[in-house]
């Protein structure tokens, strides 16, 4: 079976890479946890790193920067005057990237989302600050767009997984809105409980994003950022139900037949398209 190598970026308060590359490991890849020096100074001082070598590129949530100058900003301009043309050539060459919650907010301030007909340096949307005017730690009920190009949400539905963020809104004009979702690049949405659209609704949808957007693809299907933590949901442990629920499969005989929580899906998408496209 051919390797599939994931780097998961590390470093100046990114602090969900353990997860992460937990989580790539459980799906059949082989991760790497690289400091994001390292990726910036390649090909300089004799780096090891080199974006070529690698299949998947994941930049995982925290605050990188302490988020000063807004989320996201400080790595992606680290990314961008560095190695912006190997990330280019990265997604050209028919590689993954994804961007989870801060890494979400890095990829749209790159320019890399929404990445329309493949201008990965045009910044049409935003990612701001919840309409609460706090930060948010709960668990979020997904609706998952099934017509999409997607290759991370393959055959997902609905999804439950945590959000954990104080800017978290998703914004953008109303024509790039409208162009998203006629390009079906609106990947994942806030949801009621049956899987219907949240509305705007509070606490369903946590942080006041349009149209209820919780994550997004590229032209190509092979960008993928989202708010919500796949990698915190990795073992059905990670849920704050998930003692009840043993409960009241166990007052009917029953045991829980699949430890894996429901975010290990979206990097097993990933790493089978890997084996059967590069």
């Amino acid at each position: 079976m051919n390797t599939v190598k994931a780097l998961v970026l590390t470093g100046y308060g990114l602090n969900c890479d353990y997860e992460t590359d937990y989580s790539l490991k459980v799906a059949g890849a082989d991760p790497e946890r690289i400091h994001i020096n390292e990726l910036i100074s390649s090909g300089k001082n004799n780096s090891r790193v080199n974006l070529d070598n690698f299949h998947i590129l994941v930049l995982g949530g925290g605050f990188s920067w302490a988020d000063d100058h807004g989320a996201g900003v400080i790595m992606a301009a680290k990314l961008r005057y560095s190695v912006g043309e190997a990330i280019e050539g990265f997604i050209r060459n028919g590689k993954l990237i994804m961007g989870i919650c801060n890494g979400f907010q890095a990829l749209v301030n790159l320019g890399l989302l929404p990445g329309f007909e493949g201008d990965y340096q045009s910044r049409e949307v935003a990612v701001t600050y919840n309409d609460c005017g706090n930060f948010v730690d709960t668990w979020v009920k997904l609706k998952v767009k099934e017509d999409t190009a997607c290759i991370f949400t393959k055959g997902i539905s609905t999804l439950e997984l945590p959000v954990r963020h104080g800017q978290g809104k998703f914004y953008a004009r109303e024509e790039i809105i409208n162009r998203l979702i006629k390009e079906r690049q609106v990947v994942i949405q806030y949801a009621d409980q049956d899987g219907n659209p949240a509305y705007g609704k509070w606490p369903l949808n946590p942080n006041g994003s349009l149209y209820d957007i919780a994550g997004i693809c590229d032209s190509t299907g092979r960008v993928l950022g989202l708010m919500p933590h796949p990698e915190a949901y990795n073992h059905y442990t990670n849920h704050p139900d998930w003692v009840s629920k043993r409960e009241e499969l166990a007052r009917i005989g029953k045991g829980i037949e699949n430890e894996e929580g429901e975010g290990i899906t979206i990097f097993r998408n990933a790493v089978q398209y890997i084996r059967e496209n590069l």
